[in-house]
């Protein structure tokens, strides 16, 4: 072999990388070589890559031809980056040229004559286009698509075809360039005419060459049937060139193979990019077609679109602007809507596509963009008046160059960039910076004008901020403070303290209620209105940073309310004292008491009447009216602000009331429940502590005397207080669950929950479904004459072919093997039975049981029959085995005498039926061996025919004939045959069933292996389909045909959608090398698949053909490799399966299509009834696949796939695999180039989107410049907005890249589309909220409980938020959006960095402030992936909660909060912040309680007061307990999912379920999780410090080391729970009970369930966390990390000093520093009281005794300090060192031993010092890191450093230490395992030969 031989190889195995992964390519498809390696930078600006797979096509037939293809390429790259500047091109030309040396010497040492290149060239191109018949195959196609009837291998040749063109096209490139100028000979001129001919005439060739998304729309199609639609055709013609358009200069250069239109005209005059307008062209036609659709298709020669159809996407593509000009007061860009014609219509919805499809971060500013198109469509207006086009002056730079992106987009982007860069990175506070929402909301007054056009370059909203200089918010400040929930949710607060101060008034007063309660009630007043002017207090402090640029009508109203709340509260504060002083006085005339009721009624009506009219649904017209008058205006705008959004937030009336009475019957429970079981309780000891004089108290008392023991009273009443303020959520989820259930039950869910339920109904699941899922146009199909007669048999075959496809697709995911698919598959019915055909597994073992039953027959025929007809599909089954034999008989007998046996046998039983004297015609006894003999003849025929079986079923049949006439009928008869002559003479002569007719008919094929079946299946198919998930989901799915939904429309007329998936750097696919990598306990991937999943693991090796095979053994073919692969990336997370699924609504769509095609060319067109239901390759039809494209898109936003694929990822090559197997799949993502100036490298980018070409490689659609980067914000919805743009339709589905979707519910999307018509309120649904099913809960402990309460709360959670109370929110995935509605709002999500870190809700606050409507729809359901480990738990837990601390800061809760009537605010708040806020609170209330515990123990006062009094004021103190108790060990999160138990799987499965879980300690993970949510939401408001936190979507079942989980929780749960442990150590050591040890356990029992679980559940959910050589390796882990000193560049993972700088991050600006050292403070408190509690300090409560401890503190860190003190030079110094620290030790002893002998101090002393000083330490520890910089300046930082490392190797030695000691018994990890993995065991799973590993099985 020749050195260029070996050099070519190695380059060529280079650049095929990527497409030479052999688990990775199609079968059948070559890799792309060298094609697939040209760098971005010279791909976009020619087709070389186009031209290097022409030569990798061609090499084997001319290796010439492809060296000259190569050359030319090498060329064009030469010509393109001759300095090979760009990234990879250096690279890339030393590979190419490489290649061409090789190929320019022939094997026999020749070389090519390159001057005959040109007619080479040409001869093949001739030969090649000959040789594909191009020509004959364009004009067959052409007839085919006028006939419009396709077929398969018409398909195949296209196919085919297309890749010719491409191979052509480059050849024809090639020459034109190689002829160039010089056309001097014959063949030169035959080539350039070739040339023009083609560009200007080849249409088809144009189509598949010119790249296009769905519609081909810049070339003629005649390949694509879409274009042929009459709709489409409509839409094209109304976008197209009118007379009355201005003409287009003759320099403007439009697509040579269409026609001009308005887009070419908007192009021309604002510079829109080209393929942005390709984009909009193609998205403004299929929006208006499909509008069409919807209205009726227009039939006529030359279809127009109606006025109706364009005036729908008019108002709504608009709606926005047109209410932004009423807002703003503008007059709107065109006269009335009436004045303009359906063609100024469409240019102007074109005209906003185009703006909206180049704004890029932009379109987070959506009244920016109104502002734009106000500007824009005018000029517009004035150019279009002219009669010829001009350039828009906004969009024309001074260098005459047109481009709206540069000169509208660039200049906003600068300045959002630079507002961004001052956020540190997401560090920086909200106040510090402009996001997206002050950008747009400076669009929300008139003001805006001033902006001018084209935009004044120095108007505050363009200008950057400098470094000192803030630019100022809006009207809205996110300052970070838990004041914020005092701020939005006021009303609330103020409710909650009137009613806790009204009830206490009354407990107080005995219940007696008089005039002199009343009077005491009514301070109230003076209470609401201080409350209401501490709420204009915060607004003027929050405000601060807004207040330069924040609009003078808000800022006037937010001091006219602090002025007159402050003014209004003075005055009422000082009528009310009037009043108490009357009170008082008993000659008093009650004249400030009449003042007083008049001042409070008179406010009260005004209040009154203001929330009638602008909260009340009934009265919200009267408030319309009054707007007319400016007092009214006045006191409205006072009253609630006026936004651009939030305006009519109101429901309809019966709306109203339902969630009105909801929260009625919630405050009756509450009220009554605090009344008598919170505050009446305390009254009575409330006034006896206070009337206690003269209390000793233990220690030195700062504070309590003469205060009448107020100290005392409030730890007393803090934790019932605490517990009012949050037990009403308690309430809440009682009733929602009870309503919810409700709800559910009447929507009938769960009606079918069990594979016997299904069984038994099946019957009704026909007719069901035809009047659910299919369109009228199919049930209006023309009914075959047998079918008339019984709609039933119609019913069966409608539902026949989808039912089977549900199958198909169930036993293709290996859900089901082969036997079951069979046995489940329905009959089409479409024959000549007339009896409805059900499914095998219904009728298995029937026959068998009915032999039986008739065998043993005694009586008549009537009693036999009914015996039968108890079970009907007995019945059933004995019907179709009796006509099935008659017709299988009649047609495989092919001689005539045999015939008439056949006819004359079945006439003479039918007429015995028919006189129901069967028992006198025939033997039932012998009945068994006809079966026996007829189910021998059916085995033979169900085989392929062969000689010998053609001879053995001739003898089956007369085996047949015997028995039956001579055992089976009754003598009489019997002799009748024997006599018969004919039948004798044949039989004599040999002739007699001789010869058989083989069966070939597919339906009488059908016919006999159903008989066979039916015959030999004797066991009983109720446990089929045998897997739990193939059950379950068709559980769910035949449930749902009962259950409420609009009708189904046909495909035509169905609402278009798409969805979209936005993906990061998650897994694709499963490599081979990822599924066989081992973990430390030598679990692969793969192994765990197969032991988790064992049935689908047989499934899948019987689907390829491998029924014994092992994993390993399935390496050796390249197809099953991959097969693998996809088999286990779907049982993964991965973008892989998301994908599968989402195709499934493109093919359930195909399949509608089809049938509905079908049905409407109707039976008297030719088609049989098997015809109708027969869809056999319906796949592969042109019409279904074209409408399925026109009304689904699915975009998969792969954000950073430019970076991969230039990386050789993997994931790269498995998105384009992806694409390859998906046609109807797009990929969008971000392009980076980097591009030289005169300014150095400067980076562009680009967004792409891309698809599969004929070759399997990626094919660019679309490519738009960006303005900049566009991540300015959080990633995932900026990663959503650049790609949004290439979606269409007028819905979209969001579906993240860990879900799933079935093709059952699939069927059901066109039904759910129309709720987007429903009735559910005064607006129109805007967003539809879907069920979704958890698909991880089905192996660990862990995963069920995390699937169960996220079931709980995508179902009846969500049910209830819908409705009644009309307050759900888009939570996530997998909600479908009103796409026009949304796209022209701001989009599907919020990008403002931090603050909308939890971006998806967003979308559902921003779609409901603007006048949307959310609704919740549970007859369709979409899979979703949870987390499954604790850790990853934790994480998700810990981001959700966080988001949830940052919504607390947002406007939009600010707003809802404010502008929601009062019911419907309480609603949001307690399903969104305020659960979060009250899960805080419940673990407060442990707090607050211990800490006045420790208190009143410390402090002496708990026996003083008992000593002094005998009280129990426990009664209220037990009740709050026992609330927050049951709160945080997750008993009131389970009760709505123990109600969807029920709902969904019974009473008795759903209690089994229950006591499961408490066994599986699913108490200690909910208040685990407590913790979790706590420690996140308080610090995100707090600190910050919110992000996404990725948590891996892996299979978990590794153990976890300690020291990770230590990391992990120390500081969320550790540190907590150990100071709890220490109140509760010195409650219990110090503080007093009358009852002693028994009153402690029931006072702090769930405090101490709190402590255990925060300390140990990370480890009890540990797998093998109990395993004694796990346990040894984590201890080495811990301590070699916790002695780890780090450095630069370590991290936190192996270093504690460097884990420990990082958690210190969060504390970052002055207001945190001063909030951390506040509650440091606390800590002291544990040294303050114990000092005294000492035998050494006797009763000495003078204050110089905690003087003197600060003293012994003092010594003890010295002493701490020479034993850490470590020299690190001098030698010398260390031994004086060592001898120092000796005399320390022994002095130490020493002293200890003196003070013990000769003071008071004793050893029960030395362990409460502990208890004093860990805890002082503790605070001036925190305090030391809060105060970092202070400290480092002060040398102390390293002393800090070391005792912090003491304190956390302490706290984790004490955790370590039981860890340790359970370890030691190994029973203790067997019940650790089970309790983990309980549901795997319950499945017969081998999760032991997991955890034990795979290694020693192997070994053994």
């Amino acid at each position: 072999m020749t050195v260029y031989e070996n050099w070519e190889r190695l380059v060529r195995a280079t650049l095929q990388r990527e497409q030479l992964r052999s688990a990775g390519q199609r079968p059948g498809q070559s890799a792309s070589g060298l094609a697939g390696a040209v760098p971005p930078s010279l791909g976009r600006a020619a087709n070389i890559d186009a031209i290097l797979q022409a030569a990798d096509e061609i090499e084997d037939v001319d290796p010439n031809v492809a060296r000259i293809l190569c050359e030319q390429a090498y060329s064009m790259s030469q010509d393109l980056d001759p300095n090979s500047e760009g990234r990879g091109v250096l690279q890339f030309k030393t590979g190419l040229m490489s290649v061409i040396k090789q190929k320019l010497a022939k094997k026999d040492g020749t070389t090519f004559n390159r001057q005959h290149d040109i007619e080479h060239l040409w001869k093949f191109y001739l030969n090649y286009k000959r040789r594909y018949q191009v020509e004959d195959i364009q004009k067959e196609q052409q007839k085919l698509r006028e006939s419009r009837i396709f077929t398969g291998e018409m398909e195949a040749r296209v196919l085919e075809l297309r890749r010719a063109y491409s191979t052509l096209r480059a050849l024809i490139d090639v020459l034109e360039f190689l002829v160039g100028d010089k056309v001097t000979d014959g063949t030169s001129r035959l080539i350039m005419e070739e040339v023009k001919r083609i560009k200007k005439s080849d249409a088809a060739l144009g189509e598949d060459l010119t790249p296009y998304n769905i519609v081909p729309l810049d070339s003629p199609s005649v390949t694509n049937a879409i274009g042929f639609f009459f709709e489409v055709k409509a839409a094209i013609s109304a976008i197209g060139y009118s007379s009355d358009l201005p003409r287009i200069p003759a320099e403007f250069k439009a697509a040579v193979l269409r026609s001009m239109d308005m887009f070419d005209l908007l192009e021309f005059v604002f510079g829109f990019q080209r393929d942005n307008v390709r984009n909009q062209r193609e998205n403004v036609v299929l929006t208006i077609a499909n509008a069409q659709s919807r209205l009726g298709l227009p039939t006529d020669v030359e279809p127009k679109i109606d006025e109706k159809a364009i005036n729908e996407v008019f108002l709504k593509v608009l709606d926005n602007y047109i209410k932004w000009c009423r807002y703003v007061g503008v007059r709107i860009a065109w006269n009335s809507f009436e004045a303009i014609n359906k063609s100024r219509k469409i240019i102007l919805i074109s005209l906003y596509f185009l703006i909206w499809g180049e704004a890029a971060n932009v379109r987070f500013i959506p009244e920016c963009l109104c502002y734009i198109f106000h500007h824009m469509a005018k000029e517009l207006d004035a150019i279009l008046d002219q009669p010829e086009a001009a350039h828009a002056k906004s969009c024309t730079s001074s260098d005459n160059f047109v481009s709206y992106l540069k000169e509208i987009i660039t200049p906003i982007y600068d300045t959002l960039d630079a507002e961004v860069k001052r956020n540190n990175n997401g560090k920086a506070a909200h106040s510090a910076w402009r996001n997206y929402d002050d950008f747009n909301e400076y669009f929300w007054s008139p003001s805006c004008f001033h902006l001018g056009w084209p935009m004044k370059k120095d108007s505050s909203f363009l200008l950057k901020p400098s470094k000192r200089k803030r630019t100022g918010k809006s009207s809205f400040v996110e300052h970070r403070t838990f004041l914020h929930l005092y701020r939005s949710f006021h009303r609330l607060w103020i409710f909650l303290f009137l009613m806790f101060q009204v009830l206490t008034i009354i407990a107080f007063r005995k219940g007696r209620i008089n005039l002199d309660t009343f009077k005491i009630v009514l301070s109230v007043g003076p209470s609401f209105f201080v409350l209401n002017f501490i709420e204009s207090c915060l607004d003027v402090l929050l405000m601060y940073g807004a207040y330069r640029t924040a609009r003078r009508f808000a800022l006037s109203r937010v001091f006219i309310r602090f002025t007159s709340f402050g003014s209004v509260s003075a005055f009422v504060m000082y009528l009310y004292l009037k009043v108490l002083d009357e009170r008082n006085s008993k000659n008093s005339d009650s004249t400030y008491f009449r003042i007083y009721i008049l001042v409070l009624g008179v406010y009260v009506a005004i209040r009154v009447i203001f929330a009638l009219t602008i909260k009340i649904p009934a009265c919200h017209r009267i408030s319309i009216v009054s707007d007319r008058w400016p007092f009214f205006q006045f006191f409205k705008w006072i009253y609630q602000e006026r936004y651009f959004v939030g305006r009519g937030l109101y429901e309809r009336t019966s709306d109203y009331a339902r969630y009105v009475a909801f929260w009625l019957v919630i405050f009756a429970c509450k009220f009554t429940f605090a009344y008598y079981l919170q505050i009446h309780p305390l009254v009575e000891p409330t006034k006896i502590i206070v009337g206690l004089q003269g209390l000793t108290y233990s220690w030195h008392d700062l504070v309590s005397k003469g205060n009448k023991n107020a100290l005392t009273i409030l730890s007393l009443w803090a934790p019932v207080f605490a517990i009012y303020l949050m037990d009403i959520h308690i309430w809440y989820t009682l009733l929602s669950a009870f309503v919810g259930g409700l709800i559910g039950a009447r929507a009938r869910l769960g009606e079918i929950r069990s594979i016997e339920m299904l069984q038994k109904r099946f019957e009704s699941f026909p007719e069901a479904f035809v009047k659910n899922l299919v369109s009228d146009q199919s049930r209006r199909m023309p009914l075959p004459r047998q079918y008339a007669q019984d709609l039933h048999k119609a019913y069966a075959a409608t539902f026949a072919p989808f039912w089977n496809d549900i199958i198909k697709s169930l036993r293709e995911e290996d859900y089901i093997s082969n036997r079951e698919m069979d046995l489940l598959s329905m009959p089409s019915n479409s024959g000549s039975l007339r009896l409805v055909q059900w499914p095998l597994f219904l009728l298995s073992s029937k026959i068998p049981y009915a032999l039986e039953l008739a065998g043993a027959c005694e009586d008549n025929q009537a009693d036999l029959w009914n015996r039968i007809s108890r079970d009907e599909y007995m019945a059933y089954a004995v019907q179709e085995c009796y006509y099935n034999a008659q017709n299988i008989l009649q047609s495989i007998i092919d001689d005539g005498e045999g015939r008439l046996w056949v006819e004359r046998l079945f006439r003479e039983i039918n007429n015995s039926i028919s006189e129901s004297s069967l028992l006198v015609t025939v033997l039932l006894k012998k009945l068994q061996l006809v079966a026996s003999r007829l189910n021998a003849l059916t085995g033979l025929l169900t085989r392929n025919e062969t000689p010998e079986l053609a001879r053995g079923a001739a003898k089956a049949v007369y085996d047949l004939y015997d028995v039956v006439t001579h055992d089976f009928l009754t003598p009489n008869l019997s002799d009748f045959f024997d006599t018969w002559n004919i039948l004798a003479k044949a039989r004599h002569e040999g002739r007699l069933f001789s010869r058989i007719l083989w069966p070939t008919n597919p339906e009488l094929k059908e016919q006999i292996k159903r008989l066979h079946l039916l015959l030999t299946v004797k066991n009983s198919a109720a446990n089929i389909p045998k897997n739990l998930e193939a059950r379950r989901r068709l559980e769910f799915f035949t449930n749902s045909l009962f259950m409420k939904m609009p009708p189904a429309k046909s495909v035509s007329e169905m609402i278009p959608f798409s969805v979209f998936t936005p993906y990061y750097s998650e897994t694709v696919l499963y490599s081979l090398s990822d599924l066989r990598v081992e973990n430390e306990d030598g679990i692969s991937i793969l192994f765990y698949l197969q032991k988790i999943f064992p049935d689908e693991w047989e499934n899948f090796l019987e689907r390829i053909g491998r029924g014994e095979s092992t994993a390993e053994s399935l390496q050796d073919s390249s197809s099953d490799t991959l097969e693998l692969r996809f088999w286990a990336s779907y049982r993964g997370q991965t973008l892989a399966r998301t994908v599968r699924g989402m195709m499934y609504y493109r093919r359930a769509l195909m399949l509608q299509s089809y049938l509905e095609r079908r049905s409407s060319v109707g039976v008297e067109d030719g088609y049989s009834g098997a015809d109708f239901i027969n869809t056999e390759g319906f796949e592969l039809s042109s019409d279904s696949r074209a409408q399925a494209d026109l009304k689904f898109t699915y975009v998969v936003s792969c954000q950073i796939y430019g970076q991969q694929k230039q990386k050789k990822a993997p994931e790269a090559a498995d998105i384009a695999l992806l694409m390859q197997r998906n046609e109807a799949l797009r990929v969008a993502f971000i392009h980076v180039e980097d591009i030289s100036s005169s300014d150095g490298i400067i980076k562009e980018y680009y967004s792409k989107l891309v698809k599969a070409d004929v070759h399997g490689r990626d094919q660019e659609i679309y490519s738009i410049k960006l303005p900049g980067d566009p991540k300015l914000g959080e990633g995932k919805p900026e990663n959503q907005n650049h790609a949004i743009i290439f979606t269409r339709g007028e819905a979209i589905q969001t579906i993240d890249m860990n879900q799933d979707n079935y093709l059952e519910e699939a069927i059901k999307m066109r039904n759910l589309l129309e709720e987007f018509g429903g009735n559910y309120g005064i607006r129109a649904p805007t967003i539809l909220g879907l069920r979704e099913h958890v698909f991880t809960g089905s192996v660990s402990s862990l995963a069920w409980f995390m699937s169960n309460q996220e079931t709980s709360f995508v179902t009846l959670g969500q049910r209830v938020l819908a409705y009644p109370l009309k307050v759900r929110m888009h939570y996530g995935h997998p909600d479908v959006f009103d796409r026009l509605f949304h796209i022209t709002r701001g989009g599907i999500s919020k990008a403002s960095r931090v603050i909308n870190i939890s971006e998806d809700i967003y979308a559902g606050f921003n779609s409901t402030l603007r006048q949307g409507n959310i609704t919740h729809h549970e007859y369709i359901q979409v899979g979703k992936g949870r987390d499954v480990g604790l850790n990853q738990i934790a994480l998700f837990e810990g981001k959700v909660a966080g988001g949830n601390g940052e919504q607390v800061l947002s406007r939009d809760v600010y707003r809802i909060g404010q502008l929601f009537d009062f019911f419907r605010m309480l609603s949001f708040y307690f399903t969104t912040v305020g659960y979060y806020l009250c899960t805080m609170m419940t673990v407060l209330t442990v707090y607050i309680f211990l800490y006045g515990r420790v208190y009143l123990a410390l402090s002496g006062l708990d026996s003083a007061i008992s000593f002094k009094a005998k009280i129990s004021g426990n009664t209220a103190l037990d009740a709050a307990l026992n609330a927050q108790f049951l709160v945080q060990i997750g008993v009131f999160t389970a009760v709505p999912m123990i109600m969807g138990f029920i709902l969904e799987l019974g009473l008795l499965k759903a209690l089994f379920s229950f006591v499961i879980m408490q066994l599986q300690l699913c108490a200690v993970f909910f208040t685990f999780s407590l913790g979790t949510k706590t420690h996140y939401f308080g610090r995100t408001i707090l600190h910050g410090g919110a992000k996404y936190r990725a948590t891996g979507r892996g299979f978990v079942v590794r153990h976890i080391k300690f020291a990770e989980n230590y990391r992990l929780y120390s500081r969320s749960h550790f540190v907590k729970a150990l100071e709890v442990a220490l109140l509760l150590i010195v409650y219990i050591a110090y503080g007093y009970t009358e009852n002693g040890a028994s009153s402690f356990i029931i006072l702090t029992i769930s405090s101490w369930f709190l402590v255990i679980s925060w300390l140990f559940a990370p480890y009890l959910f540990n797998p093998s966390g109990f395993e004694w050589q796990k346990t040894v390796e984590d201890f080495d882990d811990w301590t070699s990390w916790l002695l780890y000193k780090g450095g630069v560049g370590v991290k936190g993972e192996h270093s504690w000093e460097s884990w420990w700088d990082e958690e210190q991050m969060h504390i970052q600006t002055m207001r945190g520093r001063i909030l951390e050292t506040i509650l440091s403070i606390r800590f002291a408190i544990f040294q303050y009281g114990i000092v005294y509690k000492l035998n050494l300090t006797g009763n000495d409560t003078s204050l110089a005794i905690y003087g003197y401890s600060w003293v012994v503190l003092f010594v003890f860190i010295m002493i701490f300090k020479i034993f850490t003190f470590s020299p690190r030079k001098s030698s010398n110094l260390q031994l004086l060192l060592r001898f120092i620290q000796g005399v320390t030790s022994i002095g130490i002893i020493v002293a200890i031993a003196l003070f013990v002998a000769f003071t008071d101090l004793s050893v029960t002393d030395l362990f409460a010092s502990i208890l004093a000083f860990v805890p002082t330490g503790w605070a001036i520890l925190c305090i030391a890191i809060t105060w970092k910089g202070l400290v480092r300046s002060l040398g102390l930082w390293d002393s800090v450093r070391e005792v912090a490392r003491m304190y956390d190797a302490g706290m984790g030695m004490l955790i370590f230490a039981p860890l340790a000691f359970l370890s030691w018994f190994p029973f203790i990890s067997t019940f650790q395992s089970r309790l983990l993995f309980n549901q795997a065991f319950s499945r017969g799973l081998e999760i032991s030969l997991i955890l034990a590993g795979n290694k020693a099985n192997v070994q053994a």
